[in-house]
């Protein structure tokens, strides 16, 4: 069929078994997302056989919750990202922190502490690291009180919550910063992991010809009263995988310097004699404005 045939088709549809206006906006979607499929149904040659291959794909990948994963090994996590960074430029909104994927680790609930926290039980193994900095806004100003919401893998690339072997909310604070608008936390150093073996991601990206490995990174979100919601992660910049994260989410700007710190006074204030890892990154916000689409938008989030 061709694509006037397609349009034909798509009114006649729209035009059956109607019962009310409907949602405007619902219809516009769906109206160019099949009509958008049955275009690439004809362009490829996609055969019946395929086509309910892919769809029972998708059903098996949803009853492995793993679309979360899918949508950003496939880039559409990153695509929504520059969408958004396009959006802000053209209401004036320039600098601060780049954004980056949220993925789907993320659990609502984390304690809630002041100025510094431990991330970390003390039962796992991993070397120390140390991270901190400011939370500013887009003058360079400190944010105090800003809320700075972290959430990593272990020594296994495995999180709190989905892993649970782990204690709850193991390597996941809520941190406020404190006057100086200052965050700090102490963890175990994350390492970087793979999607499932054998799950649906996994098979997707083998036919794809790519892999599904993801560098070290922390998470965050970062909000503040009259400042725009930011999602990030910084990635360990000695990670082999740095810039070739299966996700996307690997950005200039989000790859700080990771320091040994091996003074005697140092180890001591931690309770460890062994160097640890230290890392200074700070958060620059940018204003909260009507022009530019919300940040803090509903998903489908995991909560304990």
């Amino acid at each position: 069929m061709d694509k006037k045939s397609i349009e034909a088709l798509m009114t006649r549809f729209e035009e059956t078994g109607v019962t009310g206006p409907g949602n405007p906006r619902v219809k516009a979607i769906v109206r160019r997302l099949v009509t958008d499929l049955m275009l690439a149904i004809e362009d490829l040659d996609i055969s019946s056989e395929e086509f309910w291959i892919g769809l029972n794909y998708l059903g098996d990948a949803g009853k492995r919750g793993e679309l979360g994963l899918i949508v950003p090994g496939i880039g559409l996590e990153h695509f929504l990202d520059l969408r958004m960074d396009e959006a802000e430029a053209k209401a004036g909104l320039t600098g601060g922190t780049p954004r980056t994927i949220e993925g789907p680790l993320y659990v609502a609930g984390a304690p809630e502490v002041k100025g510094e926290a431990r991330l970390d039980d003390g039962t796992q193994p991993g070397e120390l690291v140390v991270m901190g900095g400011v939370v500013r806004d887009a003058k360079g100003n400190p944010i105090p009180h800003a809320k700075v919401e972290v959430w990593h893998a272990n020594h296994l690339g495995n999180y709190s919550y989905f892993d649970q072997s782990q204690s709850a909310f193991n390597l996941r604070r809520t941190i406020l910063t404190d006057e100086n608008g200052r965050y700090k936390f102490r963890s175990i150093m994350p390492v970087g992991y793979s999607v499932p073996p054998g799950g649906s991601t996994d098979i997707l990206l083998q036919q794809l010809g790519r892999h599904g490995h993801r560098p070290a990174h922390i998470h965050f979100f970062v909000t503040a009263e009259g400042q725009r919601k930011l999602t990030t992660q910084i990635n360990i910049e000695s990670d082999p995988h740095l810039w070739d994260d299966f996700a996307f989410g690997t950005r200039e700007g989000l790859v700080p310097p990771v320091k040994t710190n091996s003074d005697a006074a140092a180890m001591t204030a931690l309770g460890t004699d062994k160097p640890f890892y230290e890392i200074e990154f700070n958060f620059d916000m940018q204003p909260a404005k009507a022009e530019a689409p919300v940040t803090d938008f509903d998903r489908p989030r995991a909560a304990a």
